[in-house]
């Protein structure tokens, strides 16, 4: 119980009053969708990846077996939405944000805060979780974007459209100044910094414009499915991956954790930016952020018992 108010307060309310305040607003003063869609996608998106990527601190064995676990993961998902959106018969633009929502997860702004109520007396379990961000970043404006972009255009069209989008190239650059150990000055990392740090607030005020005139009076299939795949599915092939790999203790509790989080908000924002069904986008990251209160309680409190 303590654990399900200290998420509820510390990381569940900070979104919802941040998408409350976009949804508000938008209803008040008609907000600019498209611009919106610009500014995160060609302003905020690339430095978030940048500094998350550049700031990156993990090496050894622990890296190589965190990112065994988020290949394997990751490839599980793909191959588990993409054959029950072809079951399912989804039309091209639904199946692309169908997947998105189960493989994408929002391991940023609610993963983290998770993370530092969790390991709080342990600083390798935020670590951990770092790590994953980064590739859920990696993940995102790779898979996530391509799948997106190629819903309307000829597999080479979409590769072209895929490298124009500027957030290919911070994370490259990113992991270039990284890997040579090139310190950025302060006067260009300050506003790299505000930059990123002002993109969790505007994608989820986003998010709020997106969900402002959202109705929903029942539960589509392909919403079902989503919240299926994302809180249900994707812990339950976490575990059998981390049982696979034999690991155990902090690493194994951090990525069983980090695997049980809601869909992300760039899945949204793709939705959004490419027409892809924008709403139903929307509906999967606030509901299945609704329902992950009691998901990811029940995965923390699974995790400390089988990985203590």
């Amino acid at each position: 119980m303590s654990i399900l108010f200290h998420i509820t307060l510390y990381v569940i309310l900070p979104i919802f009053a941040l998408i409350g305040a976009g949804a508000f607003l938008h209803r008040k003063f008609k907000f600019d969708m498209h611009t919106l869609s610009k500014l995160n996608t060609y302003f905020l998106m690339p430095a978030v990846s940048f500094s998350n990527v550049y700031q990156s601190k993990i090496r050894g064995d622990t890296f190589l077996q965190i990112l065994s676990f988020l290949v394997l993961q990751s490839l599980c998902l793909m191959v588990f939405s993409t054959g029950i959106s072809k079951m399912a018969k989804f039309e091209s633009s639904l199946s692309s944000t169908f997947k998105n929502s189960v493989v994408l997860v929002n391991s940023g702004n609610y993963g983290l805060p998770v993370s530092q109520v969790v390991f709080q007396q342990n600083p390798l379990g935020l670590s951990i979780q770092v790590v994953v961000m980064i590739f859920q970043n990696l993940l995102t404006y790779t898979y996530g974007l391509f799948n997106s972009v190629s819903v309307d255009k000829a597999k080479f069209q979409a590769f072209k459209a895929f490298l124009k989008n500027p957030v290919f190239y911070a994370f490259l650059f990113g992991v270039f100044l990284n890997a040579v150990s090139i310190k950025i000055p302060e006067f260009i990392w300050t506003p790299i910094e505000n930059t990123s740090n002002a993109f969790i607030a505007i994608a989820l005020v986003t998010l709020g414009a997106q969900s402002a005139f959202l109705k929903i009076s029942s539960f589509s299939l392909p919403l079902v499915l989503s919240l299926i795949g994302r809180l249900i599915f994707s812990p339950c092939m976490a575990l059998i991956i981390i049982l696979t790999l034999k690991l155990d203790g902090i690493t194994a509790q951090s990525l069983f954790i980090a695997s049980s989080f809601p869909t992300s908000r760039n899945s949204s924002l793709f939705a959004l930016e490419y027409g892809n069904h924008p709403e139903y986008a929307a509906q999967a990251v606030l509901l299945s952020t609704i329902f992950s209160m009691m998901t990811v309680t029940t995965v923390i409190f699974s995790a400390h018992l089988m990985f203590s």
